[in-house]
């Protein structure tokens, strides 16, 4: 699949194992863009001439095809420019819709900060209160605590489909049963799970599923959220202007059909082409053996690591739940130090706190370093990284 990467020709000898962070991109959405702004490129949806209208069919047939994929309507996907964004709308206009004074919103303790600081935002702002699940002693949600938890209060419940820093899918069609015994919204943050698990949001049966384009091979700067729409229908306008716009007139505004009703602006278009392009680039690729391919190389990480470094504390077990991604933090190499150190032999981890730092706080560190093999990386680039370590544990001892 290297091959497929243009990047690994351009940087000879590159390891990178950041892909939690953003993918690399196949040649074929490098190549979609480049079409759209060499040959369709103008503005969508307004325009009478023929290249406005070509470039309002692509545009929409990447939405089209992209809802098909994770079996949703056209009117209940939303072009975003991210997950942060499209949590940031849910968390605004689902706010405003729901909550009121004494309410409470139920997160978990390893959410990002995209999925965290929003809700809070929006707590404070409706007098709503935001909880937290907790991990158990092997650092998965402890869904006895969820279920004590959720209550007549409880109006909306956010989480993870897989964490950034454990790599752990958590258990979401359980909790989003929990949610519905007591009538809660849900929203599943899908930045990771994306990439790596199939998405129906059918069989999920989610109210808000929201992923980023760059994630799973696709440009930055895009990024889709799925609504029910039935609560969508219902929901304010997140932002004003442009197409989010059916008619307006100096005493008021009425606002357009979805999905264009949340799409205020000129949109990404050319990244909405490319992501729809990285969607056919998925539909080639056997999930299910990618998976078992990035678990594997996780594996053969964490037996070397347990083998060989006995300072370099992991911060999860493996099992079936998990996707390969390792995250650690040495007794005594700071992750960024190990970082700069791997970047000298050109390979690429990801240092920090991850937009985890309550997380980061439960584990008692202030950073942590994590490696994310995906369907690029073989054994050469873990036996890199290991090399890398030793290196630095050389060094700095």
């Amino acid at each position: 699949m290297r091959a497929e990467f243009p990047i690994f020709a351009a940087h000879p000898g590159l390891v990178y194992l950041d892909s939690a962070a953003t993918s690399q991109k196949p040649q074929i959405v490098i190549d979609r863009m480049n079409r759209y702004y060499t040959e369709e490129n103008a503005n969508v949806h307004r325009g009478v001439y023929e290249l406005s209208e070509t470039a309002t069919r692509v545009f929409e047939g990447s939405r089209a095809y992209i809802a098909s994929a994770l079996n949703a309507t056209i009117e209940e996907t939303i072009f975003t420019r991210g997950t942060t964004e499209a949590i940031n709308l849910v968390a605004q206009s689902l706010g405003q819709l729901l909550l009121q004074p004494g309410d409470e919103i139920l997160l978990t303790v390893a959410e990002h900060h995209s999925n965290i600081v929003p809700w809070q935002i929006v707590a404070e702002r409706h007098g709503a209160k935001v909880r937290f699940i907790p991990l158990n002693k092997d650092r998965r949600l402890d869904m006895q605590e969820a279920a004590r938890m959720v209550n007549s209060r409880t109006k909306i419940m956010a989480f993870a489909h897989i964490s950034n820093v454990l790599g752990i899918e958590h258990p979401v069609h359980d909790l989003i049963a929990l949610a519905k015994s007591v009538g809660a919204a849900t929203l599943v943050d899908g930045a990771q799970g994306i990439a790596h698990l199939p998405v129906d949001v059918r069989v999920l049966d989610c109210d808000f599923y929201a992923f980023s384009g760059h994630k799973v091979f696709g440009p930055t700067g895009i990024g889709v959220l799925y609504g029910r729409k039935s609560l969508l229908d219902r929901m304010p306008p997140y932002q004003g202007g442009g197409d989010m716009i059916e008619k307006v007139t100096l005493n008021g505004s009425t606002w357009n059909s979805l999905p264009s009703k949340f799409e205020a602006g000129t949109p990404n278009i050319a990244g909405a082409v490319g992501l729809g392009a990285a969607f056919e680039f998925v539909k080639g690729l056997d999930l299910g053996k990618t998976l078992a391919h990035d678990r594997a190389l996780g594996q053969m990480l964490v037996d070397e690591i347990k083998r060989s470094f006995p300072k370099m504390n992991l911060m999860i077990e493996p099992g079936p739940d998990w996707i390969g991604l390792v995250t650690m933090a040495h007794e005594f190499i700071h992750p960024h130090d190990l970082a700069a150190i791997c970047d000298t032999d050109q390979v690429c981890i990801r240092a920090g706190h991850h937009c985890a730092q309550p997380l980061m706080e439960i584990f008692g560190v202030p950073a942590t370093a994590r490696v994310a093999p995906f369907l690029y990386n073989d054994e050469n680039d873990i036996d890199r990284f290991v090399a890398a370590l030793h290196k630095a544990e050389k060094l700095f001892a």
